[in-house]
């Protein structure tokens, strides 16, 4: 049996609700107003927490990725527009305050060590790893280091790469999710049943994050036994961005959380009984042969 792991105030795997996260990753757009309306979309949707990624640029990628020709609303290189999307200490603050105003908890996706040592003063409550950091020894370490629980995505990974990452993490305090990194996933190619094997093979909680377009399979995930479901939140599908169209816009995200309750209200004990209710029916129309 896969353990709970305590998420600040949160108890997170089998017979627990699901930990519902609104990823707000770059959807806002480098726009601290956008980021609040987003968190705000989330608190209002029921999620239990929102995430943000965070990246050194200038550790993350090279001079020639970030010399290349990139249109975007920063400028017209690839680094105009990594910088452009990344807040600093001051901006995170007001996400901070604003995230404990509200009620929800926040953390991040850090992609280098130096993104996790800004974050962890921001004490978060856990950490998520993206399916890319999957193999970064040395980052998987310093992750580890801060103590805190973490969320491994394993996304464009094989089972043995994922072996060796859930050998540097150490099983203690690990969540992991299975998710398909195509934006936007093609259902037959979400393999949602691998949410089942992880939890068979590593024996801790285990969860889905969903880049497909629409809710079903998400929905689905968390009735097969997901103990997380991590979703892209944006206000517009249509907004720029390269992650809008795999999002989840504020409505849907409400339905989404509103259904996993809905689902988890209805899955019971699994004890075989018949409810007062049933009786005057019974009564009624049941037959003796």
């Amino acid at each position: 049996m896969s353990k709970t792991i305590i998420i600040e105030n949160r108890e997170v795997g089998p017979d627990h609700a699901c930990f519902i996260i609104a990823e707000i990753g770059i959807n806002h757009n480098g726009d601290i107003a956008i980021a609040k309306k987003l968190i705000d979309a989330a608190v209002d949707a029921g999620a239990d927490a929102v995430k943000f990624q965070k990246r050194t640029v200038d550790v993350v990628y090279t001079k020639e990725d970030l010399a290349k020709p990139r249109e975007n609303p920063f400028g017209p290189t690839n680094g105009d527009l990594k910088r452009g999307l990344e807040f600093n200490k001051a901006q995170y603050q007001e996400i901070d305050h604003h995230c404990r105003e509200k009620g929800i908890m926040w953390f991040a996706s850090c992609w280098d060590e130096a993104s996790v040592d800004f974050i962890e003063k921001f004490n978060p409550p856990c950490y998520k790893i993206a399916s890319a950091s999957l193999t970064d020894d040395g980052l998987l370490r310093h992750h580890r280091q801060t103590g805190r629980p973490i969320i491994l995505s394993t996304g464009m990974s094989t089972l043995e790469q994922v072996d060796h990452a859930v050998e540097v993490l150490g099983k203690e305090n690990l969540i992991l999710l299975h998710t398909n990194s195509t934006y936007p996933s093609k259902l037959e190619e979400l393999n949602i049943r691998v949410v089942l094997t992880l939890a068979q093979r590593y024996g801790v909680p285990t969860g889905y994050s969903g880049h497909e377009v629409g809710l079903a399979p998400s929905v689905g995930a968390a009735a097969f036994g997901a103990c997380v479901i991590e979703r892209h939140l944006t206000l517009d599908r249509a907004m720029w961005g390269s992650d809008q169209a795999a999002s989840v816009e504020p409505q849907g995200f409400a339905r989404l959380t509103r259904d996993i309750r809905a689902i988890e209200m209805s899955f019971g004990d699994g004890k075989k009984r018949v409810y007062d209710s049933e009786v005057p029916i019974m009564k009624k129309l049941r037959r003796k042969g």
